[in-house]
Formats: structure tokens, C-alpha cells, sequence
């Protein structure tokens, strides 16, 4: 068996000895073993998956859904006026304080599609593609600060610790391509999200399942690239070295985690070929990058998108965009409505657009699941920091009520799933926990969100933890 397999074996038989003894005990325990050295890679998944992959589009800092998709015509008649004590008795915000003015939309809305969707003419590429996206209008989370938030988006937990959802889905699903990384995390924006690394990171499970950080600019992977004055093939001869050595070392220790290394040496070795190749997005035609808007040689979200769609045809399993620089507070102009938020959708708006149309006119958008949203949403009312109006127009954080996008997949497109309020405060019809889109996007992948689990610290763990629902009314 390879050594990936063997060390997710070797794992399980450390971590659920109690359990393996008593199939031994029945006589099965053979059988199980045989079943776990013979494991094919790609692993079966629990029943008949409707998509192979994910691209998700993650925009750090949550995007206001009250200026791009949830259209709210009382909210601008209630502008500047104060807001009811009503909406603030019992609430906890990240900011507001005191009796804040409520905040109409700052953007000019209109229907699109046969669908009809509500989108604002901040995303006017994106409004083309309404009939091939799914809207959860009444998302909902428990986390009202960006890295707990985050954290729980990715790892269903708001503490550290947890894998994230790449991860889970990674060790559920095993990997489609043996010369690049199941999956692979791209940054743009500046900066990393505010719960850092850790919302690519594997936790608990072994460490091959964590996602590889590839770069856009300079050198795809840092340091896979072979040292001056060493050829590849005494690069080879010297991770042949260092392997042997490793092995010995699991020879006498048996922890899986050198089996582990092991796998992450030869896969690097693969990576120094193919990595450069798929991340080459200068071998693209003008037409896609004038679609995409991209700029070979620079870090940006348009080269990302397209980054993401050849890694897709390379079967990657899981790709991360994370793009910072969404949060829109008010307090300087970077962080305005009017200036920065302005910015950023402009700088997604392109080319995410083009990623569905990519997809979809290559035939694979059938097959992958692609997500857009941020960690939590925005409140109807202006921000007040201290009980001061800020500077700038922004908004506060806000948990009860926000709004992603799905598409691909298995997952229906033109529709609008869930409700808010008249002024997008609090969802009212068919609300949506980030627990039960976990649950979704696993079902659509063929895996059931409480089936896969991983024996930790004396219990079963699950991305979902103990919730999540499958969304099923919007499965195709």
C-alpha cells in the first residue's frame, strides 16, 4: 500500500484500538484490515456524489449583502432616522453602541434573469449569471467577530484546533491528482484572513490533509523550487536519503505523523514539476484573460479565479480564494461603503463572473460545487462606534442575517432560497446555518456530514460537530 494510505491506517489503529480489538474479536478484524491496506485513492465516497470538487470564494472581513443581494425599499425610506429600541433590546454587536441611525442601501437595485433575482449595480457582470446561482438569503451564524467566524465557517468550531472543511473533505475523498495537492488555498487582498493559516489547517487529522498555500507571484510554492547548484536528479537521491532515514524512524517509534512526512517530501518532489505548469496562467489565450481580467505576474483575485479553474481541470479536490479587505465599518476609507467596499467589488465582480461562465462552457461547473459569501453579514443600521457616528458610512457585524451564493454542483441554479425581514435584520423564512451548509456541501460530494468523523481525544469529532441539516430544497 503507499504511505499516505498507511499512515491514515496507522492513525486510526492508535487512535480506535478499543473498537479494532472487538472486530478482531468477531473475526472481522481481518477483513477490516484488508479493507483499509486496499483503499484506492480516490476513496469511495458514502453514496453517489453529485460534484468531485469545491472552489470557494471566501471574502474576508463580510461583505454587506444589504448593498449587493438583499434588496430592502423600506430601509431607504427609514434613512437617518433613529432606530427603534426594539432592534437593540437583548442584542450584542461588535461596535454600536447607544441608539445608532438606521442605514438605507447604498446602491441602486434591479431584477435580472428569469429568475428575477435581486442584485445591485455594484456587481454588473455578476448579474448576468442569475440563473446560474443559488442565493441563501437567510444565512445565520453564532460568531459576531471575523476569526471566530471564520473559524467556525470553515472548521465548524469558533476555537482553534478544529480541520477545516478542505481538510475533512480531503481525508473523506483522498486525492484525484497524485502530482499536485488535494487542496490548495489562494490569498489576495494583502493580507490573510483574520483567523490566519488556521482556516486551511488540518487540526487533529494528519497533517497531509492541511491545504497548500500556492502564490500567484514568483515562486507557485516557497522553497520547492531545487537550491542553486543542485540537479534534480541529486535532489531526488537526496530525498531518497532523508526518506530512509524516516523510515527507520517509523520503524521504531510507529508514529504515523513520519509517514506523513514522508508523503510530503515525495509529493513536494511531484509539485516541483506540476506545480509550476498548472500555475502558469500566461499559457492561457487573450480571450480568457480579457474574460478574467487578469494580469500575468501580479497577485490578484481575477488571477486566482483563473488559477482556480486550471487547477479544477487538474482535478484538484478542494480550492480556497480567500480575498481580505471586505470589512466596512466606516471608520476610515478604506473601510467605507463608499470608497473601499466600491473597490472591492469591482476587483471580485469580473472575474468570478467569468469562473461560472469558465466552467460552465467547459463542462465543469456540472461537477464542481463553487461558493461565494464572507463570514457573517452587516446590520441595517449605521455604525456608531462609542455611540459616535463614524466618519465614514459602514455598518456593524452582524450574525442574524446575511447572504451567500452557491452554484455547480447539484445545487439549483436561479433561485432564491430563504427570506429576511423588511429591512434584512433577522431571517424569517427558511434559515440557513453555517452548520447546515457544511452538511450540503458534503452531501453533494457524496459524503454524509455525520458518517465522517475522526476519533479524537476520547470522541468522535465531525465537521458539523453535533448539528447541521442538508438543504435539500435547493439540491437539483
Amino acid at each position: 500500500m503507499n504511505l499516505l494510505d498507511e499512515a491514515l491506517f496507522e492513525r486510526h489503529q492508535l487512535s480506535t484500538r478499543r473498537h479494532f480489538l472487538k472486530a478482531c474479536a468477531t473475526g472481522l478484524g481481518s477483513m477490516a484490515m484488508g479493507s483499509l491496506l486496499g483503499a484506492p485513492d480516490p476513496k469511495i465516497p458514502h453514496f453517489i456524489p453529485k460534484a468531485k470538487r469545491v472552489i470557494f470564494l471566501h471574502m474576508a472581513g463580510a461583505p454587506s449583502q444589504l448593498e449587493l443581494f438583499d434588496y430592502k425599499p423600506l430601509l431607504k425610506e427609514l434613512n437617518g432616522k433613529d432606530c427603534p429600541p426594539s432592534l437593540l433590546e437583548g442584542k450584542r454587536f461588535a461596535f454600536i453602541s447607544g441608539v445608532p441611525q438606521m442605514l438605507g442601501p447604498q446602491a441602486n437595485f434591479s431584477r435580472h434573469g428569469q429568475s428575477g433575482a435581486w442584485i445591485s449595480d455594484l456587481l454588473p457582470h455578476f448579474s448576468k449569471m442569475a440563473d446560474d446561482v443559488c442565493f441563501l438569503k437567510a444565512m445565520h451564524t453564532d460568531e459576531f467577530n471575523h476569526a471566530p467566524a471564520q473559524l467556525l465557517f470553515y472548521s465548524g468550531s469558533p476555537r482553534l484546533g478544529r480541520p477545516s472543511m478542505g481538510s475533512w473533505v480531503t481525508y473523506g475523498l483522498g486525492s484525484m491528482n497524485e502530482n499536485l495537492p488535494s487542496f490548495v488555498v489562494l490569498v489576495s487582498g494583502g493580507k490573510t484572513p483574520s483567523a490566519g493559516k488556521s482556516v486551511w489547517g488540518s487540526g487533529f487529522l494528519p497533517s497531509i490533509y492541511q491545504g497548500v498555500q500556492c502564490r500567484a507571484k514568483g515562486e507557485p510554492v516557497l522553497f520547492a523550487a531545487n537550491p542553486n547548484g543542485m540537479s534534480a536528479s541529486e535532489r531526488k537521491k537526496t530525498i531518497e536519503a532523508i526518506n530512509q532515514i524516516n523510515e527507520k524512524k517509523y520503524q521504531t517509534f510507529k508514529d504515523p505523523e513520519t509517514l506523513t512526512r514522508i508523503g510530503q517530501y515525495e509529493m513536494a518532489f511531484k509539485m516541483q514539476m506540476s506545480v509550476p505548469e498548472a500555475m502558469d496562467i500566461q499559457q492561457e489565450p487573450d480571450y480568457i484573460h480579457e474574460m478574467y481580467g487578469t494580469a500575468p505576474g501580479r497577485a490578484s483575485f481575477a488571477n486566482n479565479c483563473l488559477l482556480a479553474r486550471r487547477l479544477a481541470e487538474r482535478d484538484v479536490r478542494f480550492i480556497q480564494l480567500f480575498h481580505w479587505g471586505w470589512d466596512s465599518h466606516g471608520a476610515s476609507s478604506g473601510e467605507s461603503l463608499d470608497n473601499g467596499f466600491l473597490q472591492r467589488c469591482k476587483e471580485v465582480d469580473q472575474p468570478m463572473s467569468a469562473l461560472l461562465k469558465d466552467l460552465k462552457q467547459r463542462g465543469l461547473l456540472d461537477d464542481t460545487i463553487v461558493v461565494w459569501g464572507g463570514e457573517f453579514g452587516r446590520t441595517p443600521m449605521l455604525e456608531n462606534r462609542n455611540g459616535v457616528a463614524n466618519p465614514f458610512v459602514g455598518r456593524d457585524h452582524q450574525t442574524d442575517a446575511f447572504t451567500i451564493w452557491m452554484a455547480g454542483g447539484g445545487i439549483k441554479g436561479g433561485l432564491s432560497y430563504g427570506e429576511t425581514d423588511e429591512i434584512g435584520y433577522s431571517g424569517i423564512k427558511n434559515r440557513v446555518h453555517v452548520h447546515d451548509m457544511q452538511a450540503t456541501i458534503l452531501h453533494n460530494l457524496g459524503l454524509h456530514h455525520e458518517e465522517l468523523t475522526y476519533h479524537f481525544q476520547g470522541r468522535d469529532f465531525r465537521l458539523t460537530d453535533t448539528a447541521g441539516r442538508v438543504v435539500k430544497e435547493i439540491l437539483a
